[in-house]
């Protein structure tokens, strides 16, 4: 944890609303710099809602949350320079290649990645050996690993991940360990809508569980020890 820095994720009472159902009823919570967090409870408890708040991509009805200080309302754009999402779809386009995908991605943010860097990331994901492959011809796992490989071309401090072990097997569910290590290293932080209690145990600092759109539980998770 890096004290001099401000807070990755600081929600105070955020609240909100599809029509008349409150998906959020006044969440508050803080997650530190160098801290990995998992999210949990039941299905329909407001984990993805309050997620996409914290991603500026549904703006809180009440409340206020900020992302390494910036305001995820009145500072958007600096929130998302910090901030990656990765959701149930993989947001990949199945006519392009692994390599294309990427390029075109970054592009659409506004960045160029050199030929080796497109490379390197996709051999974190483990798929150096598709590179050139159409997307329409891999697999439900290795396209969700187009997915995560998008994200790791740009910097960010903060990851969001939901659910991101659907569809790995154990080899994919390793890299997105091992990324989730390398960016607490460097002084990133991360929350992790998962439902596999072991695993948050073994991978994250703590958890934050949610039930009918508010905080009802937040603690220590057991830490298995290495080896």
């Amino acid at each position: 944890m890096q004290l001099d820095s401000p807070p990755a994720v600081d929600c105070a009472g955020i609240a909100h609303r599809f029509g008349a159902k409150w998906a959020l009823r006044g969440v508050s919570m803080r997650v530190s710099a160098g801290e990995i967090v998992a999210l949990v409870g039941r299905n329909g408890s407001g984990k993805t809602t309050l997620m996409r708040v914290i991603a500026t991509a549904l703006r809180p009805t009440r409340g206020a949350a900020r992302v390494f200080g910036h305001d995820v309302t009145a500072d958007p754009s600096a929130v998302r320079e910090l901030t990656a999402l990765v959701g149930h779809a993989t947001g990949v386009y199945t006519d392009l290649t692994a390599e294309e995908n990427l390029r075109f991605a970054i592009r659409m943010a506004g960045e160029e990645a050199t030929a080796a860097r497109i490379s390197e990331v996709l051999e974190r994901v483990g798929l150096a050996h598709e590179a050139r492959a159409r997307v329409r011809e891999l697999s439900a796992g290795q396209q969700r690993r187009i997915g995560l490989a998008r994200v790791l071309l740009r910097p960010v401090r903060l990851l969001l991940l939901d659910e991101p072990y659907t569809s790995f097997d154990d080899e994919g569910q390793a890299v997105v360990d091992r990324e989730l290590a390398a960016l607490r290293a460097r002084g990133g932080a991360a929350i992790v809508i998962t439902h596999d209690a072991e695993r948050a145990r073994r991978v994250t600092d703590r958890s934050v569980r949610l039930d009918a759109g508010a905080v009802v539980e937040a603690h220590a998770p057991r830490k298995v020890a290495n080896g």
